[in-house]
């Protein structure tokens, strides 16, 4: 059985990063540049099938098209207003997620563990948070869309909601 790249991500979105969260746990990231694709190196260039990427067996690993076009739109305007690179912003970014994040780097060369480095001197404004957080806000999916729907929210606590939480 193989297993969808955006199942996993969605998961620990959805899932995993809350959990970690609501028990005061930090999160193991592995793939934080997602294969190479936080890099901007597939993107541009009229080059978006280049690399190890491309081959059939890793298509799906590759996270969901519309939302890694998202994602690196933004990423790509921060690291231009920042003056770092798009994987230095990637993992800059980590720092300001509401658990922390220890990320697994998975540098091929030396100048790109030496770029990675760099990421901890960089300085993200609380706009350019926002807007990378917003980038990649995922639905929240079922059953989440049903509990916060108006009607299950009545039927839940009996027409008492308001007066029972406070």
């Amino acid at each position: 059985m193989q297993v969808e790249y955006s199942l996993i991500q969605r998961t620990v979105e959805r899932e995993l990063v809350p959990m970690a969260k609501a028990l005061n746990l930090g999160v193991l990231a592995w793939s934080p540049l997602a294969n190479g694709i936080l890099t901007g190196k597939y993107h541009g260039n009229g080059n978006t099938e280049a690399g190890r990427m491309s081959r059939h067996e890793m298509q799906e690993f590759l996270p969901e098209q519309e939302l890694t076009k998202r994602i690196v739109t933004v990423l790509k305007s921060v690291a231009e207003q920042t003056g770092g690179s798009m994987p230095q912003v990637a993992l800059a970014w980590l720092r300001h997620r509401p658990v922390p994040v220890i990320p697994i780097l998975g540098a091929r060369k030396v100048s790109q563990l030496q770029d990675n480095l760099v990421s901890l001197e960089l300085t993200l404004s609380a706009e350019q948070v926002k807007a990378l957080d917003e980038s990649s806000s995922i639905e929240p999916g079922f059953p989440y869309y049903l509990y916060s729907a108006q009607m299950t929210r009545a039927l839940a606590y009996g027409g008492m909601r308001d007066s029972i939480i406070a």
